[in-house]
């Protein structure tokens, strides 16, 4: 074992020699204690990984006090309590103050490093775990939320007020406008941030695939259902569910969904046994859902059911005091990311920036910022970044920006001194821009787009892996 710090804490002088012997083989790095004082005194000097406590201690002192004082100084450390005095009421105790084992002397030395080595395997993996959940709420599940509008920052004063409880949320607004987000906050920042955050696209999954992902199926319920399935609803217990879209749910999900809502309970498609979950519901939808209720296409009481909170998310037109604060944070997001060190905004970018009338919300100004830094020579974010600012800015700013590229012209014909390379250049701007076309006109919904794109959905993954759509 390379650089683990083990304390071995007992009062036998001949226990600690002879443990402190075999560990060192071993390749740890071995720190001993005969009492309480000594043992707090390596603790406060030494980073220790593990430690094995004696119950009985030097002058009477209980092993017991010791371990409230391990688990009160540092709670990470795992403590293997040995002993040769055991007893049932011992054990409990020493388990009920935090030590991960009890066992009993003479000790098989064998038997101990087992121990030791299994302990010290959970504490990395919940290490890594801490770390890797990190990670998720850093960089996959985001959830702050970047404003300095007031009129947004009232509506997360209604979420902080309802967060809490079970009362399911209805987030409605265009494309773009953050309502993921918005229903990671709700979640991340409750009293269920312990639990998942499961969300499921309802418009990217035909009917019958939708049912088994939301409730599940057992093996044998369909072709090709060889094992059991857990579907979102048990996925998501003790957590929130995030239903996306629910406004392109078909009316016999929507019949289901409204039961189980009702029910707190359902059954897997193909099984008879009741499930009970306990979750927190958040809805969203780009769609007009009092316009579907009028049409018949979204069922009244489902929405009254949803929508005991709703939450309408402004456009970002309609809150450009954000767009500045916004710029400056994905400008420190990409930076990171792209290994850049921009340190600067021209003005000139913010300003029209600002006036743009942002049809793809908060989404498409990020692909700009993505773009922009990406593609930034120096330090500082300006009009020399032209193929962004051509696609992005108002006709009014073009010409002011361009340094002698026609507004009407896409791509700088300079940069590209072969035809081979200026063809490649205008195919796949056409080809990017098609792309984001066609996906806001089906809402970002992949597997519409990919069909009215006449290609097939792994075709389209990966063109927007390759254009950072």
């Amino acid at each position: 074992m390379l650089n683990i710090n083990v304390l071995i804490v007992d009062d036998e002088l001949g226990i600690r020699h002879g443990l402190s012997q075999f560990f060192k083989k071993e390749g740890f790095i071995v720190y001993t204690a005969e009492d309480k004082a000594s043992m707090e005194a390596v603790v406060k000097e030494f980073h220790i990984d593990i430690i094995l406590l004696d119950l009985r201690l030097k002058n009477g002192q209980n092993g017991l006090d010791a371990l409230a004082w391990i688990r009160s100084a540092d709670s990470d450390i795992p403590v293997i309590v040995i002993t040769g005095y055991g007893s049932i009421d011992s054990a409990v105790q020493a388990i009920k103050l935090g030590a991960v084992d009890y066992i009993l002397k003479p000790l098989e030395n064998h038997t101990i490093l087992e121990l030791v080595k299994k302990n010290l395997e959970v504490k990395n993996l919940r290490k890594t775990n801490a770390f890797l959940r990190n990670e998720l709420l850093s960089n996959v599940y985001t959830h702050q939320i970047i404003t300095i509008n007031s009129g947004l920052k009232s509506l997360i004063q209604r979420i902080d007020a309802i967060k809490n409880t079970t009362a399911p949320i209805l987030l409605t607004g265009e494309s773009g406008t953050g309502k993921e987000v918005m229903a990671r906050y709700a979640h991340f920042t409750s009293n269920r941030k312990d639990g998942p955050f499961v969300s499921i696209n309802c418009a990217a999954i035909s009917e019958t695939l939708l049912l088994s992902e939301l409730f599940g199926h057992e093996k044998g319920a369909f072709t090709g259902a060889v094992e059991r399935h857990l579907g979102k609803f048990e996925l998501a217990d003790k957590g929130t569910l995030f239903l996306d879209e629910i406004g392109d749910m078909s009316p016999s999900v929507q019949a289901k969904l409204l039961r189980v809502l009702e029910e707190n309970a359902f059954e897997r498609v193909g099984g008879t046994k009741r499930i009970s979950v306990d979750i927190r519901l958040v809805a969203a939808t780009n769609k007009n859902l009092q316009e579907l209720i009028q049409k018949g296409e979204f069922r009244s009481d489902l929405y009254y059911r949803i929508a005991v909170m709703e939450i309408h998310l402004p456009p970002l037109r309609e809150r450009r005091d954000d767009i500045p604060t916004l710029i400056d944070h994905f400008v420190s997001q990409f930076s990171t990311k792209y290994h850049k060190q921009i340190r600067a905004v021209s003005p000139a970018i913010v300003e029209y920036w600002k006036h743009y009338e942002w049809p793809g919300n908060i989404r498409e100004l990020q692909n700009a910022v993505n773009q922009a830094v990406l593609l930034c020579p120096g330090d500082v974010l300006d009009e020399t970044v032209i193929p962004v600012i051509n696609r992005i800015l108002p006709d009014s700013g073009k010409d002011q920006m361009s340094h002698g590229t026609s507004s009407a012209d896409p791509i700088d014909i300079s940069q590209y001194p072969t035809l081979d390379s200026l063809q490649s250049a205008v195919l796949a701007y056409y080809e990017k821009k098609k792309i984001l076309y066609t996906l806001e006109e089906n809402n970002y919904n992949r597997s519409k787009t990919a069909q009215a794109l006449g290609i097939t959905r792994k075709t389209l993954l990966a063109k927007i892996r390759q254009y950072n759509l």
